[in-house]
């Protein structure tokens, strides 16, 4: 069905790992052959195949404002005449930083990375380098990036160290690293009970997105800000996926409770690579140059980068894009919901803002156990009905879905008529 992708995904793989520079852009979730993209503009893309697609992937979240939003490519443009990079300072990096400070008013000061995985791996280092204690408490189901330490699978016990779940990654690196059931409030009460001295940090997506989009029951993150607050651990919100995105600004808005350590990316570089941690100062103050935590990187900072994540910043200012996406992905779901129940196929729809996951099961899973409980196999049938008729959805049940501020009514009456195509063919 499509014959240039198909090429281009032959040539790949014999210079590129799987033919791919990610996993799960290789389709091994959904079967099949990935599709090359050459182009994107707004919310759709454009294939090697010339085939036209309503975008849900938005580059798994950065693309708040669509592919190649006239604002942003033109700060871009214009900060590439100057140069692509300096090795020093610059005054973008500080209006950056003012601009996130102006949506996460709790912190003080940011550091600019160049990922999510290097911002929560140096948030990490920065807690424990605080509070001279040395576990980390993370969730099944959240993923924190690829750094070794947090590449674990739950052990046998809820007061087990967990294990590695990835070859190469050395039992000696994860025996600090716990990792317990997402929305299980008991769980980790019992864990801080027994082991509350040693706990330098616990590191949540406050609203998951790496098993499908997953919220969290509110009385189990204020248990863990009340045990952090009464341990002395740090509480460390990885909002990489869901910051500018599942609400206007920080999750802090809608949760009613302030993370200690926040950790940032995508929206924030609007495309570009990079990520930032941030806190009060008296955290901060530890991470060189002011302090022994040592944390550097050549390109943090890049100016492109920099003007990038300005320019879509400043647009989301006012709020009016961000509620553009959210009304949209409500629409959306809503529709899909009454086609499910009308077909009496077993759908459940998460969202929250301007993100989305449909689930091949007759409840929302608040679990890891229970999106594995969910009909992958429906789901990749699904899935490849809706690329057949022109909707790019990630190729995988553990991704979440992303709407961006420039989606359309066509759009939706393209992806409407898509779904119930795809819903009829499951049947």
């Amino acid at each position: 069905m499509y014959p240039r992708s198909e090429h281009c995904f032959s040539e790949a793989k014999n210079l590129l790992v799987g033919g791919v520079n990610s996993p799960v852009r290789s389709f091994n979730s959904v079967g099949g052959t990935p599709i090359f993209m050459q182009s994107g503009s707004g919310s759709r893309l454009l294939s090697e195949d010339n085939e036209s697609y309503v975008d849900y992937v938005l580059s798994y979240g950065p693309l708040l404002l669509g592919h190649a939003h006239p604002v942003v490519t033109q700060a871009i443009h214009k900060a590439a005449n100057f140069g692509t990079s300096f090795g020093s300072p610059t005054v973008a990096e500080t209006r950056l930083a003012a601009k996130i400070k102006q949506h996460y008013p709790y912190i003080d000061k940011v550091r600019l990375v160049n990922s999510g995985t290097e911002a929560v791996m140096s948030a990490i280092r920065l807690a424990r380098g605080f509070t001279q204690k040395s576990i980390i408490v993370k969730f099944e189901g959240c993923y924190h990036g690829h750094s070794d330490a947090l590449l674990v699978s739950a052990g046998s016990g809820l007061a087990t160290h967990s294990e590695p779940s990835s070859k190469g990654v050395l039992a000696d690196i994860v025996k600090h690293t716990v990792s317990l059931p997402y929305n299980d409030t008991e769980a980790i009460t019992h864990f801080f009970l027994e082991n509350h001295q040693d706990i330098a940090a616990v590191l949540i997506e406050p609203v998951a997105g790496n098993m499908g989009l997953v919220l969290p029951e509110l009385t189990f993150i204020q248990k863990i800000r009340d045990l952090c607050s009464e341990s002395k651990a740090l509480l460390i919100f990885d909002e990489v996926m869901c910051g500018f995105r599942s609400q206007q600004g920080g999750t802090h808005q809608w949760l009613g409770l302030e993370p200690d350590i926040v950790v940032l990316g995508k929206v924030i570089g609007a495309g570009l690579p990079c990520g930032a941690y941030a806190a009060k100062k008296d955290i901060m103050r530890f991470v060189s140059p002011e302090g022994s935590v040592y944390q550097a990187g050549t390109l943090s900072g890049n100016p492109l980068v920099m003007a990038a994540g300005l320019a879509c910043l400043t647009l989301l200012d006012d709020g009016s894009e961000f509620k553009k996406a959210e009304s949209y992905t409500e629409a959306l779901c809503s529709e899909c919901e009454t086609i499910s129940r009308h077909y009496k196929v077993p759908v459940s729809i998460a969202r929250k803002g301007s993100m989305f996951t449909l689930f091949f099961s007759d409840r929302l899973p608040t679990t890891f156990n229970e999106v594995l409980n969910c009909d992958f196999a429906k789901f990749s049938q699904f899935f490849h009905a809706m690329l057949k008729n022109g909707v790019y959805l990630p190729p995988s049940q553990y991704e979440a879905c992303f709407v961006s501020s420039v989606h359309t009514k066509d759009d939706l009456l393209v992806t409407i008529e898509a779904f119930k195509k795809s819903i009829q063919g499951l049947m």
